[in-house]
C-alpha cells in the first residue's frame, strides 16, 4: 500500500496531538485514504527534550531543511506559527513542490495571497482547515459543501480565549483582569494575551474566512476594524443581561451593495439568539446564505487533538489529491484564482449598527435632556434609556442608552459631544450590538 511521507516541522501542543491522533487512528485512516500516512521526521528547536513515546517510531531533528528539502516528503507540516521563520520554511517548500498543511493563521492573513499565487506556480497544495476554529470544519463546509450558496454573512465567536473571559465574568461575577489571570492560570490565555485580548487573533481569522465566503483574494489586515474586549466591565454585563443581551466577542463578515464589511469587535447579541449561547472556550460560526438559510458551525476551537483533527483532514485531503491534475482540485479560497472578485472593503466609518452606550452623568434635572438632544441632532434614534442608582443621594448615576441603528461616522460625532458636556463624567462605553438576522 502506498505511503505519504510527512515531516511536521514543530511538535507543540498540536504537533503532538497529530502525531497521536495519526497513531492512534492509523487503521481508520487508512481505510478511508486508501494509503497510510507516516510522520517520517519532525524538526524541532531542542533535541535533548522528551517526547515520550513518539521517539519509538518518529526521527526528530534540529534542521528544518533535512524536511522541507528532502525527497522522501511528500507534505510538509507547519505548526511553530507566526511570521519568522514560518514565511521562510513555508515558501522554500512550495518552491520545492511540496504540499503544505499550516495551522498558522496570522501567516495565511498577512502573506496568503502570495503564498497561493506559488503554490500554483508549483503545482502544489496548501491546506489550512486548522487555521480557523481548531476542529470545526467551517473551512471545508464553507469551501465545498455550501458551493451552491451566495454568502450573505458570517457572524463567529471565533477566539477561544476572549469568549472564556466574557463567560466567567457573568458567571462568576468578577472583573475582566480575574478572568484573564484564570485563563492564563488554566493555559487558554499566553502570557502576553495580546492576540487574544485585543481581537488580534480573530481578526486574521476572519480576513481568511471572509474571503472564502465572498470569493476576494485576502484583505489587508490592516484595513479591518478591530477592538479588544479589555473595555468591557461586568457592569456592562449585567445591564446587557438586564436588557436581555449577552456580550459575546464577535468577528463580522457582511456583503452589502457598497461591497463587504469585516470587523472584529465585542458586541450586545440577543440572548435568544444561538450564539448567544456559544460559552467557554468554545468557537461558534453562523454563517447565511441564500439557498440553505442559517447554519450553525459549533465546537472546539482550539486544543491539542480537536486542532489535530482539522490537520489530519487537511492531510487526508492532501493525499487523495495528491494524483490529481491540479485544475481539479478544489481552490485554495474556493473559488477558481482567475474568478476571484477585489469587491471593496466598506470603512467602518460607513457602516450600521445599534448601540449601547454606558455614561456616568451628574444627577440633576436636565442631563438625559441634554444627552437626547445632542443624539437627536446627529439622526440618531434611542430605542430604551436606563438610569441605574437611587437617584436621591448620589451625585453621579450610570445611564445606559440603547439607540437604534445607527452610521458609525455620526455615532463617533455624537460620542465626542457627549464626553464633551460637563455633567457627563469620564468617558462613554460604547458597545455595538449585532442584530443577526
Amino acid at each position: 500500500m502506498t505511503a505519504v511521507r510527512i515531516g511536521l516541522l514543530g511538535f507543540g501542543t498540536v504537533g503532538h496531538g497529530t502525531w497521536a491522533v495519526l497513531t492512534r487512528n492509523a487503521g481508520e485512516i487508512t481505510r478511508r485514504c486508501g494509503c497510510s500516512l507516516e510522520i517520517r521526521r519532525v524538526a524541532v528547536k531542542n533535541l535533548s527534550k522528551s517526547r515520550g513515546d513518539a521517539t519509538s517510531t518518529v526521527q526528530f531533528t534540529d534542521d528544518p531543511y533535512s524536511i522541507i528539502d528532502a525527497s522522501d516528503i511528500d507534505i510538509v507540516v507547519e505548526l511553530i506559527g507566526g511570521l519568522d521563520p514560518a514565511h521562510e520554511y513555508v515558501k522554500r517548500a512550495l518552491s520545492n513542490g511540496k504540499h503544505v498543511v499550516t495551522a498558522n493563521k496570522e501567516l495565511l492573513a498577512v502573506h496568503g495571497n502570495s503564498l497561493f499565487q506559488l503554490a500554483q506556480e508549483s503545482a502544489a497544495m496548501i491546506a489550512f482547515e486548522a487555521s480557523v476554529c481548531g476542529g470545526i470544519p467551517i473551512i471545508k463546509a464553507m469551501r465545498e459543501s455550501m458551493v451552491g450558496n451566495q454568502v450573505h454573512s458570517l457572524v463567529g465567536i471565533i477566539n477561544g480565549t476572549s469568549n472564556y473571559i466574557l463567560t466567567g465574568m457573568k458567571q462568576k461575577q468578577c472583573s475582566f483582569q480575574e478572568m484573564l489571570d484564570e485563563a492564563q492560570k488554566l493555559g487558554y490565555a499566553e502570557a502576553d494575551p495580546t492576540f487574544d485580548v485585543e481581537g488580534i487573533d480573530a481578526l486574521h481569522k476572519l480576513t481568511i474566512l471572509g474571503s472564502i465566503a465572498f470569493g476576494t483574494p485576502l484583505q489587508s489586515t490592516e484595513s479591518i476594524h478591530c477592538e479588544g474586549i479589555g473595555t468591557i466591565t461586568y457592569d456592562d454585563i449585567t445591564y446587557a443581561d438586564e436588557l436581555g443581551f449577552t456580550i459575546k466577542p464577535l468577528a463580522v463578515a457582511k456583503r452589502s451593495e457598497a461591497g463587504v464589511e469585516l470587523r472584529v469587535h465585542p458586541a450586545l447579541v440577543s440572548k435568544h439568539k444561538l450564539l448567544a449561547n456559544v460559552n467557554g472556550v468554545m468557537n461558534g460560526v453562523m454563517v447565511s446564505s441564500d439557498a440553505i438559510g442559517r447554519t450553525l458551525h459549533y465546537g472546539a476551537g482550539a486544543g491539542s487533538e480537536p486542532t489535530a483533527s482539522a490537520v489530519v483532514a487537511d492531510l487526508a485531503d492532501v493525499s487523495r489529491a495528491m494524483s490529481c491534475s491540479p485544475d481539479s482540485r478544489v481552490p485554495f479560497l474556493g473559488f477558481q484564482t482567475d474568478a476571484l472578485c477585489d469587491l471593496s472593503l466598506v470603512p467602518v466609518q460607513m457602516t450600521e449598527t445599534a448601540n449601547y452606550l454606558r455614561m456616568n452623568a451628574v444627577n440633576r434635572a436636565g442631563v438625559l435632556a441634554e444627552v437626547t438632544r445632542i443624539l437627536g441632532n446627529f439622526g440618531i434614534s434611542i430605542e430604551s434609556i436606563l438610569q441605574k442608582g437611587s437617584g436621591l443621594h448620589e451625585e453621579i448615576l450610570p445611564v445606559i442608552i440603547i439607540t437604534q441603528e445607527t452610521l458609525e461616522e455620526k455615532i463617533q460625532q455624537a460620542l465626542k459631544e457627549l464626553e464633551a458636556l460637563p455633567s457627563v463624567v469620564g468617558e462613554i462605553n460604547r458597545i455595538r450590538i449585532e442584530a443577526l438576522t
